[in-house]
């Protein structure tokens, strides 16, 4: 069955903790994307990734492998919701459908994660997916442009599209709740 996991990124305590603000997998675009996938017989599931604030991978890990993962899997993560993919799968034998990483954050300087990012990213990375995206825009913030400059030569072949004034593809970037050029990667 084709399926679809959407993977959030991570917020500060503050904002977290706060009422005034939705849970991470219900804001920006996931809830618009949840719904064009699942009504195009895509089974799709946005999990909620505990304690974003301060990202454990063991814990993420453990959400993420709940879900099921096939060879006719989509995988999209925002922020560090990409960075855990491109752990995740360098550090797994898996092939799945596709594989978009949105703003992918790898926190180059390791001021929010401790040992999240502890890894080698394998250089093949691309070949575990039949489609492989990474999405960028270049006024994100460094740490996001240092990640994708980061990926781009761990990884062989590793296919990046670049955006102009889309910064981290959040609500206040974007000014929309719609990605349509994510959801056209995802069902082309």
């Amino acid at each position: 069955m084709k399926n679809a996991l959407l993977l959030h990124g991570s917020c500060d305590k503050e904002e977290y903790y706060s009422d005034e603000y939705p849970s991470l997998s219900n804001s920006h675009w996931f809830p618009w994307l949840q719904k064009q996938l699942l009504i195009r017989d895509i089974f799709t599931q946005t999990p909620e990734l505990p304690k974003a604030y301060g990202p454990t991978y063991e814990d993420w890990k453990k959400e993420f492998e709940r879900h099921d993962i096939t060879a006719e899997t989509i995988l999209v993560g925002h922020s560090c919701g990409g960075g855990f993919l491109v752990r995740w799968l360098s550090e797994n034998d898996v092939n799945v459908d596709k594989v978009v990483l949105v703003a992918p954050w790898l926190d180059p300087e390791n001021r929010r994660t401790s040992d999240f990012f502890d890894f080698d990213v394998d250089k093949n990375l691309v070949a575990k997916a039949n489609k492989f995206h990474v999405l960028y825009s270049a006024d994100d913030m460094p740490s996001v442009l240092e990640s994708v400059k980061k990926l781009t030569s761990a990884v062989d072949g590793l296919p990046v599209t670049k955006f102009e004034n889309k910064g981290h593809f959040c609500f206040d970037n974007l000014g929309t709740e719609e990605f349509p050029e994510l959801l056209e990667l995802l069902i082309a």
